[in-house]
């Protein structure tokens, strides 16, 4: 049996957000200063909204993906494996992090109990697969998601996209269903959530978070014309085209 105390019962701790067996919590004020120069750091990050939150998944019977050194702690009959099946596996999957930028392999925690993922100051997006028809992602955003969830990787609609949109050449993708759970510089109260249907967008700069594998992505000229781009003082832009969606951050991260 597992008793915890002062962590669900302590005031300067907030659910914040949830989503499935998902839950974020967020600390209301850093009390662990140790200076006066510290303390005033905190005051101020505090009121910037610039607090430490943790994400704790409770295992019913399932599993979880995690991003690797992301566990903090476990209890109860909680058991981590590696989802790597092989020498071949482990390529590809040293391959896919490479491209990403995320982890090669990634710890899979199954069972009965509690995870508790290390503390982090950046905001957390909790997202259902199975509401993007294949969720794209930014590098380095992962942090968990079901064992559901397959990862997958995905390019550039064209080579262009990622020299001239200063952008990756790959990206993580993930399709399935289950719960999704990403690290963002931007709280989600701020993404500005963009919804296409056989339209186009055009984005001044990589503000996209993330968007729907069913869109084509490509970087192109602002006008029609090299002498109307260079008027326009625009140049290129990314383009976004198709069904689906996007969460775009309001100013650049």
């Amino acid at each position: 049996m597992i008793s915890i105390k002062n962590f669900f019962d302590n005031p300067n701790v907030e659910q914040v957000a949830g989503m499935g067996n998902v839950r974020v919590y967020e600390y209301k004020k850093d009390m662990s200063v140790h200076s006066p120069g510290e303390a005033m750091a905190a005051y101020f990050a505090e009121k910037m909204n610039h607090r430490v939150r943790q994400v704790l998944i409770e295992l019913k019977g399932d599993s979880y993906i995690l991003s690797a050194g992301a566990m903090q702690w476990m209890a109860g009959n909680v058991t981590a494996t590696s989802d790597v099946k092989g020498v071949g596996d482990l390529f590809s999957k040293a391959i896919k992090g490479r491209v990403t930028n995320e982890s090669a392999v990634k710890p899979k925690y199954s069972g009965n109990g509690l995870l508790m993922l290390e503390p982090t100051t950046k905001y957390i997006l909790l997202e259902n697969a199975a509401n993007w028809n294949g969720l794209v992602i930014e590098d380095g955003m992962f942090l968990a998601s079901a064992a559901t969830v397959n990862h997958n990787i995905v390019s550039r609609a064209n080579f262009s996209s990622a020299v001239a949109g200063g952008e990756g050449l790959f990206n993580l993708c993930m399709n399935g269903q289950g719960v999704v759970v990403l690290e963002s510089p931007v709280p989600r109260e701020e993404l500005i959530e963009i919804n296409l249907e056989n339209d186009e967008i055009k984005i001044d700069g990589s503000m996209a978070v993330c968007w729907s594998q069913t869109l084509s992505f490509t970087v192109e000229r602002s006008t029609k014309s090299l002498i109307g781009s260079a008027v326009s003082g625009e140049g290129l832009v990314n383009v976004y085209r198709g069904t689906g969606r996007i969460l775009m951050a309001p100013v650049r991260f």
